[in-house]
C-alpha cells in the first residue's frame, strides 16, 4: 500500500465530511486506506463517517485521548504503508495533492526525508505560514510573558518570517496539519509521544528523527487547504493555554537543559492566568 491517511476529529462533522470527499476525489491511483479516530465527539461524527463513507475505517473513542495518542491509535490500526499521512479534518485535499506527495518522497534524491509537509493555503487561497525553527527559551519566554503583542518582530527566528513557501527547503518542522511520514522512520524512532495532549507533538516528532539523521522537507509542489484549528476554536482560551503551555514544558523537559524547563515551568502561571483574565472579561455582561 502507497499511503495510509489518518485523521483524528472532534466536533467538527461537516468539515471532516468534506475532507473525506477530497481524498475520494483526489486520491488518483494511490492505493491507500483512511482512518478517522473520533475522539468522544458529540454532533455525530463517527455516526456520519460509519454511514457516508463505508470504506473508511472509524475508530470512535470513550474519551477524548489527545491528539497524538489518537493518531497512535490510527497507525497501529492500519495496514503496512509505505507512508503515513497524518491529516486534520478541517484540511481540504487539492487535486493531485496526495500523489504528488508520495510521487515526492519516492524520488531519490529524498531518501533521507523522514517527514514532509506542504504548501497550505487558507479558505480564500493566501498561503499559511507555517514552518518553525525548533523551539529556544528565548522565544517560548517570549511567548509565555506576551512579549509579540508588543513587539512582534521578538519571533521572527523561531517564526521564520523570511522563510520562502513558493521554494522547496529542509526545515526543522512543519505543522501537524498535513505531515506526511516514511513508515521507516516510524519503525526507527517510534510513535508520536502520546504524552503531548496536543501542540508540540509535531514538534517533537521532528525533532526526534532530525536527532536520528532524518531530514525535514517543505515542498511547495503539493498544496491543500486548512480551515486552522476549528476543532480547538470551541475551547476557551485559558484552557487552550494550558495545553498548550503544558506541552512546551514537557518538550524541553525532553530536548533541553533541566533548568530551561524550570523556568518555563515558573512563568507557565503567568500565561494561563493572563488568559483566564481575559476569559473572564469577554463573558462580563459589558461585553456581551
Amino acid at each position: 500500500m502507497d499511503l495510509c491517511i489518518v485523521i483524528v476529529s472532534w466536533n467538527v462533522r461537516e468539515r471532516l465530511r468534506t475532507c473525506l470527499e477530497s481524498i475520494a476525489a483526489h486520491a488518483g491511483n494511490l492505493t491507500h486506506e483512511v482512518v478517522v479516530v473520533d475522539n468522544a465527539s458529540s454532533d455525530g461524527s463517527a455516526e456520519m463517517v460509519r454511514d457516508a463513507f463505508p470504506r473508511v475505517r472509524c475508530i470512535g473513542n470513550d474519551t477524548n485521548r489527545g491528539f497524538a495518542a489518537a493518531c497512535n491509535q490510527g497507525i497501529a490500526a492500519a495496514h503496512d504503508a509505505a507512508f503515513v499521512l497524518l491529516l486534520n479534518p478541517d484540511m481540504r485535499v487539492l487535486p493531485g495533492a496526495l500523489p504528488d506527495m508520495v510521487a515526492f518522497m519516492q524520488e531519490e534524491r529524498n531518501a533521507r526525508v523522514g517527514v514532509a509537509g506542504c504548501r497550505l493555503l487558507d479558505e480564500h487561497g493566501a498561503v499559511l505560514p507555517h514552518v518553525r525553527r525548533f523551539p529556544e527559551l528565548a522565544d517560548q519566554l517570549a511567548l509565555l510573558m506576551k512579549v509579540p503583542h508588543v513587539f512582534p518582530r521578538v519571533l521572527d527566528r523561531y517564526l521564520v518570517r523570511d522563510f520562502d513557501y513558493a521554494r522547496e527547503a529542509r526545515v526543522d518542522s512543519l505543522r501537524g496539519s498535513f505531515f506526511c511520514i516514511r513508515r521507516r522512520v516510524i519503525d526507527d524512532i517510534g510513535l508520536l509521544d502520546d504524552h503531548f495532549f496536543l501542540w508540540f507533538e509535531e514538534v517533537d516528532f521532528c525533532k526526534r528523527a532530525h536527532d536520528a539523521g532524518w531530514e525535514i522537507a517543505y515542498t511547495p509542489r503539493v498544496s491543500c487547504v486548512d480551515a486552522v484549528g476549528r476543532s480547538f476554536a470551541q475551547v476557551r482560551r485559558s484552557a487552550k493555554q494550558r495545553i498548550f503551555t503544558q506541552s512546551m514544558v514537557r518538550y524541553f523537559g525532553k530536548h533541553h537543559a533541566p533548568w530551561k524547563r524550570a523556568v518555563l515551568a515558573f512563568v507557565r502561571p503567568f500565561a494561563i492566568g493572563t488568559t483566564r483574565i481575559a476569559d473572564l472579561w469577554q463573558r462580563s455582561p459589558s461585553n456581551s
